[in-house]
């Protein structure tokens, strides 16, 4: 992956408030000083790449209701998909199509959109033969359709559609609020 082109895709990109806003700072300023930045195997951290899965925008409808999760085995919460970029990996786009596939099992997810959709930094916890370490996670908004059917990955412990009201009760984090307030404005 070319780290300008990424670049100027974090410089050009819209955050959605404040908190974004430092996200986008951290991962320009970590990308520009780390030639390794997309590397899984850099002890800082590294480039990540997540989707946040929504439910096809029905017919007449306005807004989408729902958003595919994932109850992450290790970390022990519900999240969105995503994960590491891997050698075949065009783009990032491309990686979270892949990881939202793998996690999922669905075939027939789309992208809702080429942009970016979330940017979010956070801290991974150490464990065995790895120290603590950032993901610097970039979010892209897939279309699903929540009838096709789902498979439980070795990564996770369940998957499930979750209407975008009841995600604040299963996971408080901020980035997740803030993914939920963007889905109400895309259409």
């Amino acid at each position: 992956m070319d780290r300008q082109s990424f670049l100027d895709h974090l410089t050009a990109y819209r955050p959605f408030d404040t908190a974004e806003v430092e996200m986008r700072d951290r991962m320009v300023e970590f990308v520009t000083r780390n030639d390794r930045c997309f590397d899984r195997e850099f002890p800082e951290g590294h480039i990540t790449a997540s989707c946040w899965i929504v439910n096809a925008l029905p017919e007449g409808a306005r807004q989408r209701g729902q958003a595919l999760l994932t109850w992450h085995k290790r970390l022990n919460r519900w999240l969105q998909m995503g994960g590491h970029l891997e050698a075949g990996d065009l783009s990032l786009l491309e990686a979270s199509l892949r990881e939202a596939r793998e996690e999922s099992g669905l075939t027939r997810v789309r992208p809702g959109s080429a942009a970016v959709f979330d940017l979010d930094v956070h801290l991974i916890p150490e464990r065995k033969g790895e120290p603590a370490h950032y993901h610097y996670d970039v979010r892209f908004l897939l279309e699903a359709d929540p009838a096709e059917a789902l498979v439980v990955s070795a990564e996770s412990k369940d998957v499930a559609w979750v209407p975008l009201s009841g995600i604040a009760a299963l996971n408080t984090d901020a980035s997740m609020r803030r993914m939920v307030a963007k889905t109400a404005r895309v259409v």
